[in-house]
């Protein structure tokens, strides 16, 4: 039988590969993007009660809970001070930002049409992008600020461009975007049928007094974007794989279309469980504090060790050179080295660019129990001591 693969140049995610070579070594894993404590208990305990009650196990509504849809509304138009999203029209549960991104991009891209990723990215936009035959454009962020260079978008813009792919607070340098950079965007734009997605799942991990800036609140830019946020990430639950995409009613409609039919309705125990919980805005509002100390805390920990941070305004990671312990070696090797050797998982960062670009970057996740930090930096110490 004769076989060709729509992507035969997409391996197995780094992510999976890193967890699995920490596996294999009993390393700390500071790769993947999770957290290693529970979420919320009052969230937890609503999941228990809402999971064993009756009529709440079948099929929620195609779009999401009418419930958590209100109230995803109205935190919405608190938050960000802008008028709320309709909860019939403008807003959708997804499983996960993942199948949001998806169906936005499955719904809007066409073969020959042509969306702009600034790089490097998270490694699903590229084949999500290809697999609807369109064509990533990619644009390099300046380093080490990991700042849009809007001269280069704008050369890049062709009246092919469907979408402009935007993350902020951006994965993997936590570089977050400004009012100033969506009034370019929105310049660039203007005269032209481009949409924008912006993946924002990090929206409550902003640091040092900064506030989140949601392309919502952008009304030009806004009119033409699909918003994407991550109940996964607020509240320490990536595996129960439930966000949203808040758009404008015709946007919204073209990806429900998608959505119907690539997973139709999210986990229902799990929205109204979510649902329970909304409404307490304490939970969000102190998130950045909580990742704050964590991003600080392993920051100290890790002084003196050869790795050199580089500023993180958001997300939950921090990128380090290493160039003091291994100035020629690669970044994949370097990190499959470090989690034999030393016992700590990282990803390369040459992994977030379509073309493996190495800028001698590794990413370590710090949405870690203190102690683990605390871990992970003593093995860190004792590895970098053959070197510094």
């Amino acid at each position: 039988m004769k076989f060709s693969s729509k992507l035969p140049d997409v391996g197995t995610s780094i992510f999976s590969v890193m967890t699995q070579l920490a596996q294999d070594h009993g390393a700390i894993n500071l790769a993947q993007g999770f957290p290693d404590f529970d979420p919320p208990q009052n969230l937890t305990d609503a999941l228990v009660r809402h999971a064993g009650a009756a009529g709440q196990q079948q099929y929620a509504p195609m779009p999401g809970l009418l419930r958590l849809r209100e109230l995803i509304s109205q935190k919405t138009a608190a938050l960000y001070h802008v008028p709320a999203p309709d909860p019939a029209t403008n807003i959708t549960i997804t499983s996960g930002a993942t199948e949001g991104l998806y169906a936005v991009l499955a719904a809007t891209v066409r073969p020959g049409d042509e969306v702009l990723v600034l790089e490097p990215a998270y490694d699903l936009y590229g084949p999500a992008i290809r697999l609807q035959g369109g064509t990533p454009v990619y644009v390099p962020l300046c380093l080490p600020s990991f700042r849009p260079d809007w001269d280069q978008v704008a050369a890049r813009l062709t009246p092919r461009t469907r979408l402009v792919l935007l993350n902020t607070p951006h994965n993997p340098s936590g570089a977050v975007l400004t009012t100033q950079d969506f009034d370019t965007l929105a310049g660039l734009l203007e005269n032209t049928d481009t949409l924008v997605l912006s993946d924002e799942v990090y929206e409550h991990l902003v640091f040092d007094g900064q506030a989140h800036r949601s392309v919502l609140q952008h009304p030009a830019l806004a009119a033409r974007a699909f918003v994407l946020s991550s109940f996964g990430k607020t509240y320490h639950a990536t595996g129960w794989k439930v966000g949203y995409c808040i758009a404008p009613a015709l946007l919204t409609a073209e990806v429900r279309r998608v959505h119907q039919f690539l997973t139709f309705s999210v986990s229902t125990p799990t929205q109204h469980a979510l649902a329970d919980v909304l409404a307490d805005a304490d939970h969000y509002r102190e998130l950045p504090a909580f990742y704050q100390q964590k991003r600080d805390l392993f920051a100290e920990l890790l002084r003196g060790t050869g790795f050199e941070l580089l500023p993180a305004a958001g997300a939950y990671f921090l990128l380090a050179r290493y160039a003091a312990l291994a100035p020629q070696e690669p970044d994949t090797e370097f990190a499959q080295r470090l989690t034999r050797e030393a016992g700590v998982a990282v990803v390369p960062v040459s992994a977030f660019y379509h073309d493996g670009r190495d800028e001698g970057l590794i990413r370590f996740c710090f949405a870690k129990r203190s102690e683990t930090l605390q871990e992970a930096a003593l093995r860190l110490h004792a590895f970098s001591e053959r070197y510094v």
